[in-house]
């Protein structure tokens, strides 16, 4: 399974780790997923892979 918000499509990023020499080396950024079990309109519920963030906002508006 990827590592990919079910809503708003955040991924992993690439950047790199800098030593105190200015070595550079690859790193991944991963977004702060979590599973959650939502509930839809027609009232069964579905697990879903969503950013901290965006389960923020869905708390909010809800």
């Amino acid at each position: 399974m990827a590592r990919r918000c079910a809503i708003s499509g955040k991924g992993a990023m690439v950047g790199n780790n800098v030593s105190h020499a200015k070595n550079r080396t690859k790193r991944r950024f991963l977004p702060n997923l979590r599973t959650v079990r939502v509930t839809l309109e027609d009232g069964t519920t579905q697990k879903i892979r969503i950013s901290a963030k965006e389960l923020r906002t869905l708390k909010k508006h809800s």
